[in-house]
């Protein structure tokens, strides 16, 4: 990856999905009162007063704006109907090399992004009308399987059987859609902690020796760069005190998108010595998952149901424990930020080094859950 691939990628992803995410989130928090997307404050709300909902149709709009722009002007270059104008804005031939690789993608993107829409649109619904869990997530499954079974597209597991790895690749897209769901309860928290994941995946994408020249690690990189571009222009919004949230419109698409980008790409071949890069992204998003875990199990251990909403989250143990609001959120940014930067070195390190980075990784949840317990047991 040189220098010059590298800024044209961030101009074409990041910077364009981050001006029309920083717009369209405004445009939404001036009209969201008419189309009644509110959160008003609540038992389980940690806001005192309404606050419009429906950011994440700002980042929705920017990864979809930014990709089917990007498609195009690729499609009208290639047919030559941009020619007049290379002469004022040169491509480099380091960068003209991936446009066939990028036009034979492009209608799987259009299908994910047809498949986050479905599931942003669930969102939006339940955000203005409260939908029953049951219907949420057989939305979510029935999308979940036509991305694994209908695209083709499953997490490198390296299992002999190919039906338990396309249940695990299901669970997987579902898990994400609702750890990030779940992470959206304080200012921006599901969306700063998205945007340190999907960086350090990009970053880790772009950085792979890349044994197979044939893997689309680029083409997944720009979709995690255009969603993080997406994410900042919302945080622009929801940065504490929040004028926006993002609501499971956005919550939703997020863990998707994310989880597709995860599918796609591959950290490690089965002949390479390093097989272990596959638990790069589950180290990535440990965070989210062990809120979402955690919050799952406190739930059933006091005999109630997964899907109740209350303040029990990680965010909130962490406010119990005597940290502001905003410190809280930094908290889990740093922990974030923690996991993601062990998994970097999984794709470069051998069995050895990789134990090393888990053992980092286990002790670094094992701490939070500690302090977590004792704050609780000091408060009850």
């Amino acid at each position: 990856m040189t220098l010059g691939l590298l800024l044209v990628l961030v101009m074409s992803t990041l910077l364009p999905s981050f001006v029309i995410s920083v717009l369209l989130v405004a445009i939404v928090r001036r009209w969201a009162q008419k189309l009644g997307l509110m959160d008003r404050p609540g038992a389980r709300k940690v806001h005192t007063h309404p606050i419009p909902l429906g950011g994440g149709l700002g980042i929705w709009g920017a990864v979809v704006t930014t990709f089917l722009a990007g498609g195009i002007a690729v499609a009208a270059y290639r047919a030559g109907w941009l020619s007049s104008l290379e002469s004022l804005f040169p491509i480099p031939t380091e960068v003209k090399v991936h446009f066939p690789g990028m036009m034979y993608r492009f209608w799987q993107i259009v299908a994910l992004l047809g498949a986050g829409t479905v599931l942003m649109l669930l969102g939006l619904a339940d955000d203005k009308y409260g939908l029953k869990w049951q219907i949420r997530l057989g939305v979510e499954f029935a999308v979940a399987a036509f991305v694994v079974f209908g695209l083709g597209m499953q997490l490198t597991a390296f299992l002999p059987w190919g039906w338990l790895a396309g249940l695990i690749s299901m669970l997987w897209i579902v898990a994400l859609v609702n750890s990030f769901n779940m992470l959206d309860n304080m200012d921006g928290l599901s969306g700063g902690v998205a945007a340190i994941a999907a960086s350090l995946l990009a970053v880790m994408l772009l950085s792979l020796p890349g044994t197979d020249r044939t893997l689309p690690q680029i083409f997944v990189a720009a979709m995690l760069l255009a969603l993080v571009g997406g994410l900042l222009g919302f945080l622009v919004h929801n940065w504490p005190p929040a004028k926006i949230f993002m609501g499971d419109a956005g919550s939703y698409f997020v863990g998707f998108w994310i989880a597709c980008c995860t599918l796609l790409a591959t950290y490690a071949g089965s002949k390479t010595s390093q097989p272990h890069a596959v638990l790069a992204p589950v180290c990535v998003l440990a965070i989210p998952l062990y809120d979402m875990l955690s919050v799952i199990i406190i739930r059933l251990s006091e005999g109630r149901s997964p899907f109740e909403g209350d303040k029990r989250h990680f965010s909130h143990r962490l406010v119990e424990m005597g940290l502001t609001k905003k410190q809280a959120v930094l908290t889990i940014y740093l922990a974030t930020a923690t996991c993601g930067l062990g998994a970097l070195l999984l794709p470069q390190v051998d069995y050895y080094g990789a134990a090393i980075v888990l053992a980092i990784i286990v002790c670094t949840l094992g701490l939070i859950r500690i302090l977590e317990s004792q704050a609780w047991e000091r408060n009850n």
